[in-house]
């Protein structure tokens, strides 16, 4: 049996190495990360579902995919907020990520405040990188972001920390009315992973 607490409570920065060791032994995040640079894109990370998830499954010993329905990028380019700009992007990642065995989808946060009240109902402010789009997400347990630096070590972005992650514990992030989003993810990771446990918005 898995001990999947192991490094719940441990320190930061303990806990920001024991992500690094899991990313590095994660094939397809070592793969996406190398290919991402490619992109030629300002301020590109890999975010959320395909990190956090992988997390889970190496803490309790499921197959590296399960749960994982997508790679998400996110880039910030304010140079031209098009749509057509940011087709061109999404059509260069397709080739860059071709063969890849989850589709990926790539965002231009600084985009975001144009389509996001049309689609959610809410405003949301413009932003000026992405790290604050990451700041923004709906569960705390969910703000994870990596990158290569130009030494090609895995750079880190976890500006809530890591022990939630590592707890098995999704907790809101109340920065926003997103109340609907955070129920409706954690209510989904818990089919596949029952260890989880879920504070209430």
């Amino acid at each position: 049996m898995p001990d999947h607490l192991k490094h719940s409570g441990t320190s930061p920065a303990t806990q920001a190495e024991a992500l690094r060791d899991i990313i590095r032994a994660a094939p397809l995040l070592v793969d996406v990360l190398e290919r991402l640079p490619e992109l030629n894109l300002p301020d590109a990370w890999l975010v959320s579902g395909a990190i956090y998830n992988t997390v889970w499954n190496q803490l309790t010993d499921r197959p590296p995919l399960t749960g994982i329905n997508d790679i998400d990028l996110f880039y910030f380019d304010a140079s031209d907020l098009s749509y057509e700009a940011e087709d061109r992007a999404i059509k260069r990642a397709d080739q860059v990520f071709a063969g890849l065995p989850l589709p990926v989808q790539l965002r231009n946060q600084a985009r975001v405040h144009l389509w996001y009240p049309e689609r959610f109902g809410e405003p949301y402010p413009a932003l000026t990188s992405c790290r604050e789009a990451i700041d923004r997400f709906a569960s705390l347990t969910h703000a994870v972001a990596a990158r290569l630096d130009g030494a090609g070590e895995i750079e880190l972005y976890t500006p809530f920390g890591l022990d939630d992650l590592f707890s098995f514990r999704i907790v809101p992030n109340r920065r926003m009315n997103n109340r609907a989003t955070h129920e409706k993810k954690a209510e989904r990771a818990r089919t596949v992973w029952p260890e989880i446990v879920v504070e209430a918005w």
